[in-house]
């Protein structure tokens, strides 16, 4: 290859040619460096800290963790007419099932998916929360195989603001997974509607919070807000700590308990 190169450059000096030496970069002029927001990058390293990932509940698949609590709050409510809620049926307890998403946006669409679904029910006597947790993207289709387990044709829903958000987020994950929507056909107890009809024009929204406040006097403390979970999970999947996953955990622990603590309140209203 040195013969070579030599025999080039005799060449190119035969031919009057003049190797051009290799410029210098010079320096962008009056800050237009700042201006295209060109600067010096550290290479990002994927690697998960050294510290061990304590994430919550256990794993039961790959990329899916399932945690599992029990407790007295809120009881289990008696055989109840849910026509405040426009569902025209008596509805036992045991056949309720209270759900809530934790997603990663708010707009909805194909391009938001469910990372966590909290259920819960009366079983034994006591209110059980299980929540679904996926730590990559490829457990999504085994997360709702598992919540899809949960159902049954009987099935009563309740949540706030489901029919309009967390259902149609989830119907949408099932198709895209090409998997029959359990959802379809059950009937749903939207709490947020009566909430609406009954205290709207009275309390200055119907946030959910607000409810929680003037119904079951409950104020949270050190609650992450829903509009930060999806940073709490991407950061995660970027090699970030899985600390902040324990709070969007939490926070949707006391939505689940909520929602049994409004329910309770309606059905107690409709037995007087």
């Amino acid at each position: 290859m040195s013969a070579l190169a030599d025999k080039l450059r005799g060449l190119r000096r035969q031919a009057g040619v003049t190797p051009t030496p290799p410029r210098r970069a010079e320096p962008l002029p009056g800050g237009l460096s700042q201006l295209l927001a060109v600067r010096q990058r550290k290479p990002v390293s994927m690697a998960r800290s050294a510290v061990p990932q304590v994430l919550p509940g256990h794993t039961i698949a790959p990329g899916l963790q399932l945690s599992e609590t029990s407790g007295i709050w809120p009881p289990a409510p008696a055989a109840f007419d849910a026509s405040f809620a426009r569902v025209g049926e008596v509805v036992a307890p045991e056949r309720l099932l209270l759900f809530d998403t934790e997603t990663t946006g708010l707009a909805g669409g194909t391009g938001t998916r469910a990372f966590m679904i909290g259920v819960a029910d009366w079983h034994h006597g006591q209110f059980r929360e299980r929540q679904l947790l996926i730590t990559t993207l490829a457990a999504e289709a085994a997360m709702l195989d598992c919540f899809a387990s949960w159902l049954r044709p009987d099935t009563v829903l309740v949540s706030y603001n489901g029919k309009s958000y967390d259902a149609p987020l989830l119907k949408t994950r099932f198709r895209l997974h090409q998997r029959a929507c359990p959802l379809h056909g059950l009937a749903h107890i939207d709490l947020l509607h009566p909430v609406r009809r009954r205290w709207r024009g009275v309390w200055e929204n119907c946030r959910l919070a607000t409810v929680e406040r003037q119904l079951l006097h409950v104020v949270r403390e050190d609650d992450l807000p829903g509009s930060e979970a999806p940073a709490a999970w991407l950061g995660f999947l970027r090699g970030g700590s899985a600390a902040p996953l324990h709070r969007v955990a939490r926070h949707n622990s006391q939505d689940l308990r909520s929602l049994g603590g409004i329910l309770g309140h309606f059905t107690r209203e409709s037995a007087a």
